[in-house]
C-alpha cells in the first residue's frame, strides 16, 4: 500500500509518521519543497532515494493508494484539489480550507469523483472524549486555552477553536436549535470567544482564551447527578459522590492518547476496504466554525 504525506512539520513528524511509519505493508513516500527537511525526515525513516519527492507532481506519478496532507492551511484547497482529482483518498488535518465556500467545493469534488475525503479531527477517536459519549451529557463544557496568543479571527477560529466546535457538535445528544457566540477582540484581534449550543435538554460551551495564563484544555460532560472531566486529554475524573481518578498509562503514547493513532488507522482500515469516506459531517463542523467567524467580525449580525 503506498501512502503520501504532505508536508514534514511538527503535526506531521511528531504525531503521524511515527504511526505510518510503525504500520507493516505501508510503503510510505514523503514530499516537502524544503529539500534539508525532506532528508531529515526520510533519513530518520531509513527511506529510499525513491520514495523522498521534492514537488507534488513527482509524488503524484507513485500511483498512491492514500494521502496524508499536512501542509500548512493556505496549500489545503490546491493540494487537496489535486489528490482528489487524481483518485487518491486523502486525509486532511483541519480545517480543510480558511473560507468555507474552498471547503464545500472540495466536498463536492470529493463526491462527484467518488473519492474518499477525511478531516482530521482526532479527539472524536482520544479514548477520554469517545467515553464521554456514553455519559449522560445535558451540559457539556469544553474549554482549550492558550498563554499570550491572541490572532486574527478567521485563523485563530479555524485553525484552533474548530477543535472545540467540532468536538461539541460530536457530543451533543440532540438537534441543535440555537447558536450563540460572545467574543472579545482588540486591535483586529480575539483575544477570547465562547459559543453556546442549546437543543432539547441539553446546553454545550465552548470556550477558547488566547490571554489565559495556562495553556490547559479541559472538558466535561454532566447530568442525572453524575459529571465526567477529561483534564488534556490524559486524566479522566468520574465524579459521583467520591471523585474517581483515571490517569493515562505511563506507556500510552501521545498520538493513542490523542486519538491521532487511532484516526489514522481507521482511514487506512477504510481505504484497504474500498470504503468512500465522506467529509460532509465534517464540513457540518466547518460552516458552523464560519458562523462563529462572522459572529465576532459582525457582532450585529450574530
Amino acid at each position: 500500500m503506498k501512502v503520501g504525506c504532505i508536508g514534514l512539520g511538527d503535526i506531521a513528524r511528531k504525531a503521524y509518521l511515527p504511526v505510518l511509519g510503525a504500520q507493516p505493508g505501508i510503503e510510505l513516500h514523503l514530499q516537502t519543497r524544503t529539500p534539508a527537511t525532506l532528508t531529515r525526515v526520510a533519513d530518520s525513516l531509513r527511506l529510499p532515494p525513491a520514495q523522498r519527492h521534492a514537488d507534488l507532481d513527482a509524488l503524484l506519478a507513485q500511483d498512491l493508494d492514500a494521502a496524508f496532507v499536512h501542509a500548512p492551511t493556505g496549500a489545503h484547497p490546491e493540494i487537496v484539489r489535486r489528490l482528489l482529482e487524481a483518485g487518491v483518498p486523502t486525509y486532511v488535518d483541519k480545517p480543510l480550507a480558511y473560507e468555507l465556500t474552498d471547503s464545500e467545493r472540495l466536498v463536492r469534488l470529493a463526491e462527484e469523483r467518488n473519492v474518499g475525503l477525511a478531516v482530521g479531527f482526532n479527539r472524536r477517536y482520544a479514548p477520554g472524549y469517545a467515553q464521554c459519549a456514553d455519559h449522560p451529557r445535558e451540559l457539556i463544557l469544553m474549554q482549550k486555552n492558550r498563554i499570550g496568543l491572541p490572532e486574527e479571527p478567521r485563523v485563530m477560529i479555524l485553525d484552533d477553536f474548530i477543535h472545540v466546535v467540532d468536538t461539541l457538535r460530536f457530543l451533543v445528544p440532540g438537534e441543535i436549535d440555537d447558536v450563540t457566540v460572545r467574543a472579545r477582540t482588540e486591535s483586529g484581534l480575539l483575544h477570547h470567544v465562547v459559543l453556546q449550543l442549546s437543543g432539547d435538554g441539553f446546553t454545550a460551551l465552548g470556550v477558547m482564551n488566547r490571554l489565559s495564563g495556562s495553556a490547559e484544555e479541559v472538558l466535561e460532560v454532566s447530568g442525572q447527578d453524575t459529571k465526567r472531566q477529561v483534564l488534556n486529554l490524559a486524566e479522566v475524573v468520574d465524579h459521583k459522590g467520591q471523585p474517581s481518578v483515571r490517569r493515562r498509562g505511563d506507556w500510552v503514547p501521545v498520538a493513542r492518547q490523542r486519538g491521532i493513532e487511532q484516526a489514522v488507522l481507521a482511514f487506512l482500515d477504510a481505504v484497504r476496504a474500498g470504503k468512500v469516506l465522506s467529509a460532509r459531517d465534517a464540513l457540518a463542523t466547518h460552516e458552523l466554525c464560519e458562523r462563529v467567524v462572522r459572529a465576532v467580525e459582525s457582532p450585529s449580525a450574530a
